[in-house]
């Protein structure tokens, strides 16, 4: 009886320790990925990215071992083929992480992230470790280390940011923020207004403009403006996704 749990629980069914410890593998990196893109933020987490790379390990692993039992002269099976699957088969998850708001793409890291998790996991089951850990130390350094040399590079290049205010109407603030955007160097492509309630007196201003310089400089100089209640920054064109 001990002999069939042995037999069952071995390396050729491939279920033994080995391939448990390279889905402990998968589920440890797959995490840290997943916790950088929670602590952002992102709209694929923690556990979308644990899940992806677990899964992705999974079926490599099934596609290595888990049609053993049907081979013979007669039989025939290409292991890669599971496993080339999984690639094709994570473009739903980056379709729905991927939009357009406003003409501009948004969640195509997140939606590279995920792919790079699969293949993560997939670099685990494969017994492959060191690349593994090497990846995801690459992705760590892509997404923190990247980011300011970019902005380094592109120091002088214009960007475009969206700004939101909150002014009181009827003092002629509209024409002094305009004159405040442009006389620092932005150019308005966009400004919509909406006020709050019929009977308040506040404006919420969104207005999207294109410059070099940065936006909360930006913003710390229209906040000074008399009868601008509250400014924010919003979206960068350039910021990370």
């Amino acid at each position: 009886m001990v002999s069939m749990n042995v037999a069952a629980f071995g390396e050729p069914t491939g279920q033994g320790w080995a391939q448990l410890g390279e889905l402990a593998a998968a589920l440890v990196l797959s995490s840290l990925i997943g916790l950088e893109r929670e602590i952002r933020q992102k709209s694929a987490g923690l556990r979308t990215h644990t899940l992806v790379g677990l899964g992705s390990a999974l079926f490599f692993l099934i596609s290595k071992y888990g049609f053993t039992d049907v081979l013979s002269e007669h039989v025939t099976l290409d292991p890669s083929r599971v496993a080339a699957q999984i690639v094709s088969g994570l473009g739903f998850i980056g379709g729905g992480l991927i939009f357009v708001r406003r003409d501009v793409v948004r969640g195509l890291t997140t939606a590279a992230v995920v792919w790079v998790t699969a293949a993560v996991g997939c670099a685990c089951a494969a017994g492959l470790p060191v690349l593994a850990v090497f990846v995801t130390a690459a992705h760590f350094l892509v997404v923190y280390g990247y980011p300011p040399l970019i902005q380094l590079f592109t120091r002088t290049r214009p960007r475009s940011t969206v700004l939101r205010l909150s002014y009181l109407d009827g003092r002629g603030v509209l024409r002094d923020v305009l004159a405040g955007a442009t006389g620092a160097g932005y150019v308005v492509a966009e400004a919509s207004t909406q006020r709050r309630h019929p009977d308040e007196h506040l404006i919420d201003l969104s207005l999207r403009v294109v410059g070099p310089g940065q936006p909360t400089d930006l913003a710390a100089t229209l906040s000074e403006l008399d009868g601008v209640e509250s400014v924010s920054v919003g979206e960068v064109d350039d910021a990370s996704d």
